[in-house]
């Protein structure tokens, strides 16, 4: 399905999706295989010097990385930073949405579809369901992108990069508290645009991240193509303490947009061969999920288990959940 890089180059391909069971192809045998690598200053100072390392750590992961039929469609390439404050303002401010200082509002990196009418109606369930949930939306910002180096099949399925700023309830006067209820926004937004089958281009819909602590920029990219894919990681503004960066190979999965690494609390690199049952024993047990933290909020997040993703993707929805209910969080 990939292979390592090549020097060939293709033809413009039409869209297209990753495809279903099929004759002697069954999505459920898939696994993955990659590169992985980390920076952050220990003293915890944020600078824009842990972002131009992490992607240089990026393209050092170059081969631990692939392509796909073409030498410049990627499997994958991504990044996770802490939110760059000082950046954000300036940027929400040209789009006229005014922030609050930090901690008081998330941010969340959003896969759009291409077509406005589409994105305008995802928009829109999006905010009924943060006002449903308590929270502020306080605007949206179209990310910027360079697409020139893809190739025809990353752009083929490429979405439409958005950013959300969403401001925190007065009333949660626990951080974790307020990242739980950013998770139960995304859930409820995924199963009513993504999975309802009710949307038109909900299939494009993806929620990368939406925290207060961190955002992540990836997509269908090779690990040379990131930096100048999001223009907004070259800005000096853009600072971090930590970043953690993810070269994809997928071995026997097809590459996706969605699928590429950092997800939301891991990068992973590797196989996870005890897949299929810990999915079976997750729907088991989601029937008998109770929580004090979430409270009836729980009933929302069903279900846990979304098995349109690769090994990797499926396992971070559980640790995602487990993390919220335990009320601590690996990237704190």
């Amino acid at each position: 399905m990939s292979t390592r890089r090549s020097g060939k180059k293709s033809n413009p391909a039409p869209r297209i999706k990753a495809p279903g069971k099929q004759g002697l192809y069954d999505p459920q045998f898939e696994h993955d295989s990659c590169g992985v690598g980390f920076v952050v200053n220990i003293k915890g100072e944020k600078s824009h010097t842990i972002i131009r390392q992490a992607l240089q750590l990026l393209l050092n992961l170059d081969h631990r990385g692939a392509c796909g039929c073409e030498a410049n469609t990627g499997d994958g390439a991504g990044i996770t930073i802490q939110p760059p404050h000082d950046f954000l303002k300036l940027v929400a401010k040209e789009a006229r949405v005014s922030l609050p200082p930090a901690g008081d509002y998330a941010v969340g990196m959003v896969f759009m579809p291409p077509k406005r009418s589409e994105r305008l109606e995802c928009e829109k369930i999006f905010a009924n369901i943060v006002a449903e949930e308590g929270q502020s939306l306080l605007g949206w910002r179209t990310v910027p992108t360079n697409n020139a180096s893809l190739g025809a099949t990353a752009r083929a399925s490429e979405p439409f990069m958005r950013q959300v700023f969403l401001g925190r309830n007065k009333k949660l006067t626990d951080d974790l508290a307020f990242e739980r209820k950013l998770y139960v926004i995304r859930k409820r937004a995924e199963n009513a645009i993504r999975y309802s089958g009710k949307v038109e281009g909900g299939d494009f819909f993806y929620i990368p991240s939406l925290s207060y602590k961190t955002v992540i920029y990836k997509g269908m990219l090779l690990t040379e193509q990131l930096g100048s894919y999001y223009p907004d990681l070259s800005h000096p503004l853009m600072e971090t303490a930590l970043a953690l960066v993810h070269s994809r190979f997928s071995t026997n999965t097809f590459p996706s947009w969605n699928r590429a690494h950092p997800y939301r609390y891991m990068a992973h690199n590797g196989e996870i061969n005890t897949l299929r049952g810990n999915i079976n024993w997750m729907h088991a047990r989601q029937a008998l999920f109770e929580s004090n933290l979430f409270g009836e909020d729980i009933k929302k997040i069903l279900p846990i288990i979304c098995t349109d993703g690769s090994d990797s993707a499926i396992s971070i929805t559980a640790l995602n959940c487990l993390c919220s209910r335990a009320g601590r969080c690996p990237t704190r």
